[in-house]
């Protein structure tokens, strides 16, 4: 069942602008704000540095969101480039991401990242918590 759910994921993102050959376990992209936003942040960062994003358990809906900037990559990371930025994302997270993307939203709020999740069937009014 696994090796079926992977070979339909490479089938439909085998063409995608957003996958590279690294990453085709799934999809995650980024918008232009978000990729300038990571472009800035890790302009600040020492040689090496690169984006995650993770899912941890947590948060008043079941699950929470988690950006990082990070230097240590593991065996189980998946690598996307979306506008030639590379967000690194673990393996369980990334069951809980596929497909999604993320942004970067400056509104009268402030300034956050903010994640358009398909799998999510709930979040809270905060944006950082979600369910599935």
């Amino acid at each position: 069942m696994v090796l079926n759910k992977m070979s339909e994921i490479i089938s439909k993102t085998a063409n995608s602008e957003t996958v590279t050959p690294s990453s085709m376990a799934g999809i995650f992209s980024l918008t232009e704000a978000a990729a300038d936003r990571i472009t800035s942040m890790l302009a600040a960062e020492p040689d090496g540095s690169f984006f995650r994003v993770a899912v941890l358990g947590g948060g008043c809906s079941g699950f929470q969101y988690q950006f990082s900037i990070d230097t240590n990559r593991d065996d189980e990371d998946q690598v996307f480039t979306s506008h030639n930025v590379d967000v690194i994302i673990d393996e369980m997270s990334l069951e809980l991401v596929d497909h999604a993307e993320l942004d970067y939203v400056q509104d009268l709020m402030g300034s956050y990242f903010a994640v358009n999740n398909p799998n999510a069937t709930a979040s809270c009014g905060c944006g950082t918590s979600f369910s599935v």
